[in-house]
């Protein structure tokens, strides 16, 4: 995150309660509504123990994320108990302090302007994978459609400044792919929305299985590139309803 001189603190919440102001009340709530919903989704495909992942959401038109407070249980997470942060972490609305990891999506909101939500979850074998610090290849064409390759991973960095954030957007600006698992952490997915951003956390934890399962059974086999970028075109430019 950025460093502010101490004299600046009372400007940047100045700042703050200016973009807040600025949002109107019903676009707020249905925010809030929205990434509330959507971290049930969470647990429901097994992806989160305990309190740990989260979902957010940028603010549509303004520079504002919603995000869930941290440390607080899935069944609690109404839309009132979300929080609004500005896009360097800064809690902006709320009664409770922010996810940990939100200075890393206040990053990504800030450094990538097409991703409207992002998603972070320690998924048991995605998490694996991070762990050796291997990308999962692509050898499925689920993988081809949502990610458009491998899998790739981030480098490692520690939670409570915005280096988590940095390298999200340093390997993903490198791939098409909308996950990345960051070495010995866990996967972040991004999306043109936050629904899309959990679903790619979804599929993350299944291609992540699936090749890991495999590779038990033996060498998996790769796909063509070309195959590759048909299917993914394919599947973004054409499958499902327009």
């Amino acid at each position: 995150m950025s460093t502010r001189p101490a004299g600046s603190a009372t400007e940047a919440a100045a700042s703050s309660a200016g973009l807040l102001a600025a949002v109107p009340a019903d676009l707020l709530a249905q925010v809030r509504a929205e990434v509330a919903a959507l971290h049930a989704e969470l647990p429901r495909n097994e992806l989160v123990v305990w309190t740990a992942g989260n979902v957010s959401a940028r603010v549509p038109g303004h520079d504002l994320l919603v995000i869930k407070p941290s440390g607080v249980g899935y069944d609690e997470l109404t839309p009132e108990a979300m929080v609004v942060c500005d896009l360097e972490g800064r809690l902006v609305e709320g009664d409770r302090s922010p996810s940990s990891d939100t200075a890393a999506h206040a990053y990504v909101y800030a450094h990538m302007p097409e991703v409207n939500g992002v998603v972070h979850t320690h998924s048991t074998y995605a998490t694996a994978w991070a762990a050796r610090g291997e990308a999962i290849p692509c050898v499925l064409t689920m993988m081809a459609d949502e990610f458009g390759g491998e899998v790739p991973v981030g480098p490692f960095a520690i939670i409570g400044d915005d280096s988590i954030g940095r390298g999200v957007v340093d390997t993903l600006r490198q791939h098409r792919s909308r996950a990345v698992l960051m070495q010995n952490h866990g996967p972040f997915t991004v999306g043109a929305s936050a629904k899309a951003a959990v679903k790619a956390a979804v599929l993350c934890e299944e291609v992540a299985r699936t090749v890991h399962v495999a590779r038990q059974l033996g060498d998996p086999l790769p796909i063509e590139q070309s195959q590759i970028d048909a299917l993914y075109d394919r599947y973004q430019n054409v499958y499902g309803q327009r």
